[in-house]
This record gives C-alpha cells, sequence and structure tokens, in this order.
C-alpha cells in the first residue's frame, strides 16, 4: 500500500503538506495522534535565514520522536546556502530534505526561491545537484506545474531533478501564477507521472476520502499530500488516511473533543514558544508570559475553526481572535459548550 523513499517507508501513502505558520510542531503531533499519515512536513524554512542565524528559524527546524517519519522543506536560490541548511537540517535529525519549488508568494518568488525557479530550469537542477551531493538522507522536490500556463515545466524539471538525485517529488497541480485560484488539473499529474520512476506524489484539491481515491486511481500517483483540509481539521485528514486504506471514516469528532483539542494544540504551541517540553514545566519559566502570548497571537485565526459549523460559532470568532491568555480561550469556548449542551 505505501511506497519508499530510500530507506523510508511511507504507509498510508498519505502525507500532510507544509505550510507556512501551520505545520508547525505542535499540529503535528496533534495530526500524528488523530490521523497517522505516512508522512509530514514542517513549515517551510528559508535557507538565507538559517546561514544568517536567525533562531525563529531554526526553532521551525524542532524534530519529535512521535512525528517521524518527517521532512524538513527548505528554499532558497543559491546552491550553497541551501546545502549547508540541508545538512544542518540532517544532523538536527531529518529523516529527508524537501525542497520547495512551489511556492508562489510574492515575498520568497522575488528573492528567486520558491516557484520563481521553475523559470530557470538549469539554477534548478544545479541546486537539486549540490543538496544530494550534500547529505546522506533523501532529497525530495515539491514543484507546481509551472510558472504560468504558456509551459507545462514540470515533466522536464522533474526528469531533470530525478537524474541529479532527487528520490521523490510532489507535483501541486496548479501553475505559480494561480496561487490558490481555480480548480487542480489532475491531468498534470498523470501526465507528470509518465516521465519519471521516482515516487510521484499528488497534490491540488483533495478534501475527501473520495477525492484522494480518485486521485490515486486517475493518475497513478503514488501518494496523495492534503494541506488546507487538514488545517484544524486532523479529523478530516483522519478519513482520508482512512479512506485510501478502504476503510470506513471514524466517528465524527464531538464538540467537546474538538474543543479539548484545540486547547491541546494551544497549550503545546505555548511549550513550543516557551521551547520547553510541556505546557506545565513552560509555565514555570521566567519568558512564560511573552511565550503564551506569542502562541495565543499565532492561533488566533485557527482556533475558532476547531468549532466551524456549529451553532453560533460565527458570533463567537471575533471574541476567539482577540484572546491574549490560554485562561482566555479556555474561559471563551467552555462558555460555548456548555450553552452548546443547554441548547440540545
Amino acid at each position: 500500500m505505501g511506497f519508499q523513499i530510500g530507506p523510508i517507508t511511507v504507509d498510508p501513502p498519505l502525507l500532510l503538506a507544509p505550510m507556512e505558520d501551520v505545520t508547525n510542531l505542535p499540529f503535528r503531533l496533534i495530526a500524528k495522534r488523530i490521523a497517522r499519515p505516512g508522512l509530514m512536513f514542517t513549515e517551510f524554512v528559508s535557507a538565507m535565514a538559517i546561514h544568517y542565524g536567525a533562531q525563529k528559524t531554526f526553532r521551525k527546524m524542532r524534530i519529535h520522536p512521535e512525528e517521524r517519519p518527517l521532512g524538513i522543506q527548505i528554499f532558497g536560490g543559491e546552491p550553497d546556502v541551501m546545502a549547508e541548511t540541508a545538512r544542518i537540517a540532517e544532523e538536527m535529525g531529518a529523516d529527508l530534505v524537501d525542497i520547495n519549488m512551489g511556492c508562489w508568494v510574492p515575498k520568497v518568488c522575488k528573492t528567486g526561491s520558491g516557484a520563481a525557479l521553475l523559470k530557470d530550469p538549469v539554477l534548478a537542477q544545479e541546486i537539486v545537484a549540490t543538496v544530494v551531493k550534500a547529505v546522506k538522507i533523501p532529497v525530495t522536490v515539491k514543484v507546481r506545474a509551472g510558472w504560468d500556463y504558456s509551459l507545462f515545466a514540470a515533466p522536464d524539471l522533474a526528469r531533470r531533478f530525478q537524474d541529479s538525485g532527487a528520490q521523490m517529488i510532489t507535483l501541486h497541480a496548479r501553475f505559480a501564477k494561480q496561487g490558490f485560484e481555480g480548480q487542480a488539473d489532475w491531468k498534470l499529474i498523470e501526465e507528470m507521472r509518465k516521465a519519471v520512476q521516482v515516487p510521484l506524489i499528488g497534490n491540488g484539491d483533495v478534501k475527501s476520502p473520495e477525492d484522494a481515491v480518485r486521485m490515486i486511481r486517475e493518475t497513478g500517483c503514488d501518494g496523495v499530500m492534503v494541506g488546507r483540509a487538514a488545517i484544524s481539521n486532523p479529523w478530516a485528514l483522519r478519513d482520508i488516511q482512512l479512506g485510501i486504506r478502504r476503510l470506513p471514516p471514524g466517528p465524527k469528532p464531538t464538540l467537546d473533543e474538538r474543543i479539548q483539542t484545540a486547547m491541546e494544540h494551544l497549550r503545546l504551541m505555548v511549550a513550543c514558544e516557551c521551547e520547553c517540553e510541556s505546557y506545565e514545566e513552560a509555565r514555570s519559566t521566567a519568558n512564560h508570559a511573552d511565550g503564551e502570548l506569542r502562541a495565543c497571537r499565532a492561533l488566533r485565526g485557527q482556533i475558532p475553526l476547531y468549532i466551524k459549523g456549529e451553532f453560533g460559532a460565527s458570533a463567537l470568532r471575533d471574541r476567539l481572535t482577540r484572546c491574549s491568555t490560554v485562561a482566555e480561550y479556555e474561559a471563551l469556548l467552555t462558555e460555548f459548550h456548555g450553552a452548546s449542551v443547554q441548547a440540545i
């Protein structure tokens, strides 16, 4: 059912996509506990920031034994700097290094990184080859279909990357200029399947178990990568995992379970911001208040999504997005849960 990336077995063939400000260590631990994807990735890591010693970026590379196998995704436009960061990722315990050539955000592309590399196949190949030579762990690449509709560049790039030693390719089946607009064209994944022999992962518009099964059937890809559908909804990721394995979906999470998971996410985030192993340990540190405030601000957009769809959730959203402490979040969510129970 699964597949191999060098010595790494990915089973089930479901991958949690790297997402900035989402797939941090706290969320990955929750996703692993509830959904058990076969492979997960960090938020993307700026090679240049690592080169200049940015501690905030170094924290993105923290790994917990329970989340393996784990890939650290890096981005940059200079081969030597990318190789340097890949070596650091290996030293920090990454199971593989993934090179981001799919991010379309202007602040990334204007540095010649991410999807901008789709316009320079020679440099893109040099980066892959240099990183492969720098580390012993597998190197993989995530790409978009091309920069714009004028050229489906991915098959040629994928062949170049394969020849340079990349051991897996992920294709987000949109062009960089699309961002997340329009529909992903899964036929592009099918076409790319013909171009490479290494494992090929399909990405784009997989929101349900049925979507995942259909993508594999129609494109011949070896695995499916899920991104936005999993944000604050690890149960959706769980059901996609079960669907790929041809198993029925799990039980729908109760409101209590969703609230408890939201609070778990928040407490793990506080611990992470305070660089502690647990929330209890974080509370005893001198920088607890600052770490708690950073964690609460970081999750203001995600905590409300845990109760999305419940009666009254929209009205509560604004209040949740102003919380600055764990106690404030807990009080509002407890009040909401109590009101929901009384309304039944």
